[in-house]
């Protein structure tokens, strides 16, 4: 039996990054910067298949933010236009140092990201240390938080499958594998493949994701797709559809993404059977 034809039929989250700390509107007009286009945005992804938001929030000048507040309206604004999505906060540093990293997490998303170690990103370190880490999966587990586990290199996956051991991380161990960062982990299927062997023998049965940053979208969706996996795509982490042409909404990499299921035979995960797959608190 293929590895298309064994995993026929298991849905497939689709988890839709609408907004980044990067990209702008000079990029990519589509790119969702204000609180009601990143809802309206949401909006229409949800619509072609994403059941997970991950979000983050920008300040008016569109530079990053981790204001509480904003993230507070984003919030509200996701419940009452997307109702029943998995709303997940980024806690990346792009957006803040310290524990300003963590400010939005008394609000209670379904989720936020959590990165478990340090890595290069293309112009600086991106500095995740022990104590920092600490206090994140700390405030998680206070306020009932499921972390996506950010894998930027194996490291990260063995040190997030010892956390969870650990008790460390509140809810279910999930771990998305970032590729294609430049002078972090490139879009390469062997160390894909690695990375998805090291989750299934060592945390059999945990539920993992993949994320393709740049032209490696489409490509580490499909892969992730065809294995069984979950997936992201969104304007955060590409703002195009091929080198030629822009994407013209979050919506439209979300329904490639949705297209690649059809492809796999794997239907799209609705908000509903995505709680039930990662062990979220029912909406609202």
């Amino acid at each position: 039996m293929s590895e298309a034809n064994q995993h026929a039929g298991k849905p497939c989250i689709l988890c839709c990054a609408i907004t980044g700390s990067v990209p702008t509107q000079a990029d990519n007009p589509a790119v969702p910067i204000t609180v009601t286009e990143q809802v309206e945005s949401s909006q229409a992804a949800v619509e072609a298949g994403a059941s997970i938001i991950h979000a983050h929030v920008r300040n008016e000048d569109g530079t990053p933010s981790s204001d509480p507040e904003r993230f507070a309206r984003l919030k509200e604004g996701l419940e009452k236009h997307c109702p029943g999505v998995v709303i997940q906060f980024s806690t990346g540093g792009r957006s803040g140092a310290g524990k300003d990293r963590g400010g939005m997490l008394p609000l209670r998303p379904d989720m936020a990201s959590l990165s478990v170690g340090s890595n290069n990103f293309p112009t600086r370190v991106y500095e995740n240390a022990p104590d920092l880490i600490t206090w994140l999966s700390s405030e998680m587990q206070k306020y009932e938080i499921t972390p996506e586990i950010e894998a930027f290199d194996l490291s990260h996956i063995l040190q997030a499958i010892r956390h969870h051991e650990a008790g460390n991380l509140f809810g279910t161990l999930y771990v998305q594998f970032v590729m294609g960062v430049k002078n972090a982990m490139p879009v390469d299927k062997e160390v894909f493949d690695f990375y998805r062997h090291t989750m299934e023998t060592r945390a059999p049965g945990a539920p993992w994701c993949a994320a393709g940053v740049g032209p490696g979208q489409v490509l580490v969706n499909e892969w992730a797709i065809a294995a069984g996996g979950h997936t992201r795509a969104g304007l955060e982490d590409n703002i195009r559809l091929d080198k030629q042409t822009l994407a013209p909404s979050n919506a439209a990499l979300i329904k490639r993404a949705a297209d690649l299921c059809e492809k796999y035979e794997r239907p799209v995960a609705t908000p509903a059977q995505t709680r039930e797959i990662l062990g979220l608190r029912p909406a609202g």
